[in-house]
């Protein structure tokens, strides 16, 4: 049974950073192509971004620069560190994997940035 726990979201002010965690099980990260989303209020959930079994890391535009996504094989973790946030990055945050044609989705974690 594939499990995501997220954690580490909160309340930050503008500029301010937060590092997101989503530990698996049922799964090894390592493995798979792991992905952040996020949803704000009445939009639609995007893609944030994903790192591949092989490292390769993809961002959307908006967090360039500003996010970087990481994973600990050792704890079986994927992490976002975000730095420089915008009131524009408030959201629910999701862990994402879709392991053999299944997508996965943890419950999600919000972050709220103040201006």
């Amino acid at each position: 049974q594939v499990q995501l726990v997220e954690s580490g979201g909160g309340l930050v002010q503008a500029g301010g950073s937060l590092r997101l965690s989503c530990a698996a099980s049922g799964i090894i990260v390592s493995y798979n192509t792991m992905a952040w989303y996020r949803q704000a209020p009445g939009k639609q959930r995007e893609l944030v971004a994903l790192i591949s079994s092989g490292r390769t890391t993809n961002y959307a535009d908006s967090v360039k620069g500003r996010f970087t996504i990481s994973r600990d094989n050792a704890q079986n973790t994927v992490f976002l560190q975000m730095m420089s946030l915008k009131p524009e990055d408030t959201a629910v945050y999701y862990c994402n994997v879709d392991h053999w044609n299944t997508n996965y989705w943890g419950q999600g974690t919000q972050v709220t940035v103040s201006s």
